[in-house]
C-alpha cells in the first residue's frame, strides 16, 4: 500500500492538485478573511486571486513543474500570463454564480469556478510556465 500511495504522489497531476488544494486555502482563506474585514466580495477576490496566485507559483516551481530553464522573471512571467488568462475566466465563473445565483456563499462560488479551471491550469502551466528554453 505505502509504494502504491508513493507511485501516486510521484504524478504531476497529483502533486498539482495538492498544490492547487493548498492554493484554493490561500484564495478563500483571503476571500473570507478579507469580506469579514468588510471588503466586498468582487474587490476582495481580485486580491485572494493575486495572493493565490503567488502561493501556487512557488509551490509548482518546487513540487510539481520544477524550475524553468530560463531565469525565474521569465518563469514568473510566463506563469502569470497563464495564471491572469485562468484566472479571469475563473472570475467570470466567480461573478457570474453570485450574479446568477444570489444567494450562493462566495467560498462557494470560488470552489466551483477553481474546479473547472483545474485542467486548462494544469496544461498552461506544464506547455508554457516551466517549459524548457
Amino acid at each position: 500500500m505505502e509504494v502504491l500511495i508513493h507511485q501516486v504522489l510521484k504524478t504531476r497531476i497529483v502533486r498539482f492538485v495538492l498544490v492547487g488544494g493548498l492554493g484554493f486555502l490561500a484564495d478563500a482563506g483571503t476571500l473570507f478573511l478579507l469580506i469579514s474585514g468588510g471588503i466586498g466580495p468582487f474587490v476582495a477576490r481580485v486580491v485572494s486571486i493575486l495572493f493565490a496566485m503567488f502561493v501556487t507559483w512557488r509551490l509548482n516551481r518546487a513540487f510539481t513543474f520544477g524550475a524553468s530553464s530560463g531565469s525565474q522573471i521569465s518563469e514568473a512571467g510566463r506563469y502569470f500570463t497563464v495564471a491572469t488568462s485562468v484566472a479571469t475566466f475563473n472570475y467570470l465563473l466567480y461573478a457570474g454564480l453570485l450574479v446568477m445565483v444570489p444567494t450562493c456563499p462566495p467560498v462557494l462560488a470560488t470552489a466551483i469556478a477553481t474546479i473547472v479551471c483545474t485542467l486548462v491550469s494544469f496544461a498552461g502551466y506544464g506547455k508554457f510556465a516551466f517549459r524548457s528554453s
